[in-house]
């Protein structure tokens, strides 16, 4: 069997040229070929693959798989049907399996560890990472807790050691061709669109927006800043409903990781206090609301990073 390294490059290779629509070269031949999919499944982590999230991959139709089939159908130029149809059965084909292995590593589990529950606590700690090998391995593959326990239900995921193997959905990176042009947000909606200079979707992501409707801002914005893996400055003015919040007075620094509030990547905007970033809680993103600021799922925030640039336009629709 190829290595997991081997097979994610084929993986990457085999999506970017489906991208392009190109037929896989003859030089290929031994490599698997792009065929019919077959299963919710599938289509959730073929839509991954090429950057059109569809929340946490779970093998369930859902309103985030059918909003990013139907951004899917816009930027491939078919019938916006939201349904896997003959049309969209031509040009989105399943690349790779869509279920293989994974072995936890040492690091993986070397850096595990309860997250503090208040905000003092956060920031006292060298960083936030994850809290436990399920999380990890639920993150990395786009996936949820639940899901991973359905799939490996004879694991004992409190007792992981190195070298335990568990079957993940096969994706754990986006292949995006295309650099934004344009970043479209559509709060209604709760989805941001990636445009490329020809106005075509290259990428779609389900988006938390705040929860007072006066926070929500409209029209166009820039991007003046992206960092990864960024600390997060809690200000206590801007959680009145926190009792801690009231009872601290004073801002804090939070240190990085998947666990921070603002998750693995901040893209600020030029209206203050405002920017895209990751969360702690993918499960939640376009379900519940934020103080202001539009929330991504890590993995999805982490590939909106590399698309964009400083000075990459952000139109807000209502």
């Amino acid at each position: 069997m190829p290595s997991l390294l081997f097979r994610r490059f084929l993986l990457l290779l085999l999506a970017a040229v489906a991208v392009a629509q190109e037929p896989v070269p003859v030089a290929n031949a031994g490599a698997p070929t792009p065929r019919r999919i077959e299963s919710t499944l599938e289509l959730q982590v073929e839509l991954h693959r090429r950057g059109f999230s569809c929340g946490p991959i779970d093998g369930v139709i859902g309103a985030q798989t059918v909003a990013a089939l139907r951004a899917f159908q816009r930027g491939a130029g078919v019938r916006e049907s939201g349904v896997l149809d003959a049309a969209t059965h031509e040009v989105l084909r399943i690349t790779f399996q869509a279920l293989g292995p994974y072995a936890f590593t040492a690091e993986d589990l070397s850096g595990l560890g309860p997250v503090p529950t208040t905000w003092l606590e956060k920031s006292e700690q060298p960083g936030l990472g994850y809290a436990s090998a399920i999380e990890l391995a639920a993150e990395r593959f786009r996936t949820t807790p639940n899901f991973l326990r359905k799939l490996n239900p004879d694991v004992d995921w409190d007792g992981v050691l190195p070298g335990a193997t568990v079957s993940v959905p096969e994706v754990e990176q986006a292949l995006v061709v295309r650099p934004a042009a344009q970043l479209v947000i559509r709060l209604e909606a709760r989805e941001l669109d990636v445009l490329d200079s020809d106005s075509r979707v290259v990428a779609h992501f389900p988006v938390s927006i705040a929860r007072k409707a006066e926070k929500r801002p409209v029209g166009e914005l820039h991007v003046t800043v992206t960092a990864r893996d960024p600390n997060y400055t809690f200000d206590p003015e801007v959680f009145p409903e926190s009792a801690e919040a009231r009872e601290l007075g004073r801002k804090l620094i939070i240190p990085p990781g998947p666990n921070n509030p603002v998750g693995r990547a901040w893209i600020g905007l030029d209206l203050p206090g405002y920017g895209i970033h990751g969360t702690p809680d993918p499960e939640k993103v376009g379900r519940t609301e934020s103080h202001g600021c539009f929330r991504l799922a890590n993995w999805d925030a982490l590939t909106l990073i590399d698309l964009v640039r400083v000075g990459t336009p952000v139109l807000v629709e209502p």
